[in-house]
């Protein structure tokens, strides 16, 4: 287990009180790596509440730049930011809020000539991006690589998330979502708006749902698709299951287990 230091162990001190979390779950955090695709609305609260956590190298890709239009949502920037890359100013605020922390922001779009090599070494993913093409080539390269994929979507007034991790018998984002729509048919957050609060309330629930994965507490998502319905009050859930005949992840073995048990 990772040893915290003195000042780690007082800013911790609420985790560390939590049964399920304690000492050992801190220093599984610590010793963490995650890859967070985007900087975004969903990214921006993932990035503060897993830098405040104390995930020990967090590796964030976004190739856009801070947008007037990002801050009724994007909390992690200031409007000092506009103009700046959304990675390095996701960064700066990251270790701003804690240093004990690694960040090591990617300023380029997720592509087929970067991503096995992103996605190599690290203990999760979080996929906040924007668009389903970029969705199902990380879901390819995490299903390839057998990390465990924590995948975020949001519109209008309606999150969803799930955890996709077929080496523990977890469908792929594939297995669900086997189709791209159409261009126009699935339209984003710019095309269709957003309510603000919305990205803040899914954002935070995948950094929980992440920092459970790593310390290995509760209940996970694999198998659920949790639906957030801000206009009308309304969460629900939906059992998932794999696709045998996936094209994704059809031919792959599952072990029983939590990815995070290595960390310990």
């Amino acid at each position: 287990m990772a040893e915290l230091s003195p000042d780690e162990i007082r800013r911790y001190a609420r985790h560390i009180f939590l049964r399920e979390v304690g000492g050992p779950g801190q220093g599984r955090l610590k010793q963490a790596k995650v890859l967070v695709v985007g900087a975004g609305g969903l990214g921006a609260p993932v990035l503060l509440y897993l830098a405040a956590a104390g995930v020990g190298q967090i590796t964030v890709i976004d190739d856009d730049e801070v947008d007037l239009s990002n801050l009724q949502r994007q909390v992690i920037f200031r409007t000092s930011d506009i103009g700046r890359p959304k990675a390095s100013a996701a960064a700066e605020a990251m270790l701003a809020l804690n240093p004990h922390v690694a960040v090591m922001p990617v300023l380029a779009r997720l592509e087929a000539e970067n991503v096995a090599a992103l996605v190599a070494g690290q203990d999760l993913v979080i996929d906040g991006s924007d668009n389903f093409a970029t969705r199902h080539l990380i879901n390819r390269a995490c299903v390839e690589a057998a990390v465990p994929l924590l995948s975020g979507a949001i519109a209008q007034w309606e999150g969803q998330l799930s955890l996709f991790d077929p080496a523990r018998d977890a469908p792929c984002l594939a297995c669900i979502f086997p189709v791209i729509p159409a261009e126009g048919l699935a339209p984003n957050c710019a095309e269709a708006g957003v309510m603000g609060a919305l990205p803040g309330i899914v954002g935070a629930t995948m950094a929980a749902e992440a920092i459970k994965e790593i310390v290995g507490a509760g209940l996970s998502l694999r198998g659920r698709l949790v639906i957030q319905d801000l206009l009308w009050g309304e969460n629900r859930e939906i059992a998932i299951a794999r696709d045998p005949a996936c094209p994704v992840c059809g031919s792959v073995a599952h072990s029983s287990g939590s990815s995070a048990a290595h960390l310990s």
